[in-house]
């Protein structure tokens, strides 16, 4: 009788072990930091699809200053030629490197945004127009879905470092994943200097 009893005490604290190891958990935030990704990549596509487009329409304008478009160019070149497969999103290094590609076309982007309005031809282009509103949306879109990724990142990242999942982690080299980062992170944490006395 004690000996049943002992076997039924052992396989409950077995079983209750393994709900509270976090092993489903690990597997349903993997999931869902893999979807998070596909949609960060999917808007990331989506802004380098219309690059052409956009440089297409601006090549029109005969005294468009040529070194911001090659600057935009180059920087689709680049962000596309990265290699993005699922391992990027467990290896820090290559995830830098394709959030720099990123970053990199979007300020290019940025720039070309700027200096078009100089031209007053170009800005009454509908279709510029239309690429202009159409880009507008994609970066709010890659906003949108890099904050899900990284809100899905936060919990498999908590989750692989909160005991007692943790032990389940480091069972199977579950490791934190890599999140997006600020570029100029020390810029931004400075604070701006206000003159009033300037005229």
């Amino acid at each position: 009788m004690m000996k049943r009893w002992l076997l039924t005490f052992i396989a409950v604290l077995a079983l209750g072990g393994l709900t509270g190891c976090g092993y489903n958990d690990f597997q349903r935030l993997d999931e869902q930091s893999k979807a998070a990704w596909s949609e960060v990549l999917n808007q990331y596509q989506r802004r380098a699809d219309l690059v052409p487009n956009i440089v297409a329409t601006v090549k029109g304008e005969t005294q468009f200053e040529q070194e911001t478009l090659t600057k935009v160019v180059e920087a689709r070149a680049r962000a596309t030629s990265i290699q993005v497969t699922p391992e990027t999103l467990n290896n820090p290094e290559a995830f830098q490197k394709f959030q720099a590609a990123q970053g990199e076309l979007g300020s290019a982007l940025s720039r070309l945004m700027v200096v078009s309005e100089r031209y007053p031809d170009l800005k009454a282009n509908q279709g510029f127009r239309d690429l202009r509103v159409q880009l507008e949306g994609t970066e709010n879109r890659i906003t949108v879905a890099r904050n899900r990724y990284i809100q899905t990142i936060q919990e498999y990242n908590t989750l692989a470092r909160s005991f007692p999942s943790n032990l389940t982690a480091m069972v199977f080299s579950y490791g934190a994943k890599p999140n997006f980062t600020v570029q100029n992170e020390a810029q931004i944490a400075t604070p701006p200097v206000v003159d009033f006395n300037k005229k």
